[in-house]
């Protein structure tokens, strides 16, 4: 047994083992596929540099194969054009926008999508090719279609799947489309997030299909949605346990602002604790309630802006106890934070699978509790 095979072998019963990996057949995908064909460069990040530093890690390096089967994220693009071959001895600097996904997460969102024999699947984001090629193992290659937004990453991708001996259907183009061709499908996996739900994929997906998305915003909170498609055009669904966050797709990110000038404005006192933005579930509270902001800041200091309007909140401690937010512009963004963020205290601050989400051509809502509960519209 070679070196990857004992290194891959070993993550299988790790994740067996803590029970990530509870379907033989997914385990027996993880278990053939080599995913160090997909990731042979691959960057790390710095601890401790501001803005983030990230070093290569080339085939063949100390500790490259060890890191390929170690169950984490592996960033393989930063800015929507550097790979970890375009950069020298040096540190790079800025934003991932392509990555091998965690294996568990990929692993785990496959059985959560609970595919049959014969079903098709259409997944949204190549990126390396890793899970495209566990789905095209366990489900056969002309059962997966894959879209892959990045002509370059879908180009390496398509290598990579061809030395590891797959060949499922591969399309370059932007995904949140669907398939170009009209095809139609069994169930449709993300594996980037979104704002709200294409309504392609509605018209795609097969009444009594599936589709596994992260919902994210420009606040870049996130929760992974699990949409049963009910009609033509139309799905409910809920959100599941854990703490899943994808790269968002690039049709869907907030688009280049300048740089923040913090200006005065109406100041009151906080109902609520701002650092309740800092929890995974608050953060994405938050978002609904304001789903063109940008959140920045930390603590008892968050500060919210705008995208769309320029309207802006920010808060600060008060000496005197308490918290204090200075508003300005057409929206109250601490208005519509804080009165979201009571109404989940006052249901108990549940996790994010106490929501639940309906979407069609009317609309898309997020709704916590049951149908008298309060909700949220997302920005389609």
């Amino acid at each position: 047994m070679t070196t990857s095979d004992t290194l891959r072998s070993a993550l299988v019963d790790q994740l067996t083992a803590n029970g990530t990996l509870t379907d033989p057949a997914w385990a027996k995908a993880a278990t053939a596929v080599p995913r160090e064909l997909f990731v042979g460069s691959y960057f790390v990040a710095i601890d401790g540099t501001v803005p983030t530093g990230y070093r290569t890690v080339r085939h063949g390096d100390p500790g490259w194969l060890e890191g390929v089967y170690t169950d984490q994220t592996l960033v393989t693009q930063l800015n929507g054009r550097t790979g970890p071959e375009d950069i020298g001895e040096h540190p790079a600097t800025g934003a991932p926008s392509s990555s091998s996904t965690l294996p568990s997460l990929v692993l785990g969102m496959w059985q959560q999508l609970d595919t049959a024999a014969g079903h098709q699947v259409l997944e949204i984001g190549t990126g390396t090719g890793y899970s495209t090629a566990l789905g095209a193992h366990c489900l056969g290659d002309g059962n997966v279609t894959s879209i892959e937004y990045d002509p370059r990453v879908a180009e390496r991708a398509a290598s990579a799947l061809q030395a590891a001996g797959y060949a499922p259907r591969l399309i370059v183009g932007d995904g949140l489309g669907g398939d170009p061709d009209g095809g139609t499908f069994d169930r449709l996996i993300a594996t980037c997030s979104v704002r709200y739900v294409p309504m392609a994929w509605l018209r795609q997906v097969r009444p009594g299909g599936r589709i596994l998305v992260t919902l994210s915003g420009w606040s870049y909170a996130s929760a992974l949605a699990l949409l049963d498609v009910t009609a033509p055009g139309e799905a409910t669904g809920r959100f599941l346990p854990g703490h899943t966050s994808f790269m968002i797709a690039r049709p869907h990110d907030r688009p280049p602002r300048p740089a923040l000038a913090l200006l005065p404005g109406e100041e009151r006192a906080s109902r609520i604790d701002p650092a309740k933005l800092d929890t995974w579930t608050g953060s994405w509270v938050a978002q609904l309630a304001a789903p063109s902001a940008e959140r920045m800041g930390a603590g008892g200091q968050q500060i919210l802006s705008d995208v769309a309007t320029g309207s802006q909140a920010r808060t600060m401690p008060d000496p005197e106890g308490g918290w204090t937010v200075v508003q300005r512009g057409p929206l109250r963004l601490w208005d519509q934070v804080e009165t979201a963020i009571e109404a989940w205290q006052s249901a108990g601050e549940p996790h994010q699978d106490a929501f639940d989400v309906t979407v069609s051509a009317a609309g898309q809502r997020v709704r916590l509790g049951n149908e008298d509960g309060p909700g949220w519209d997302l920005p389609i």
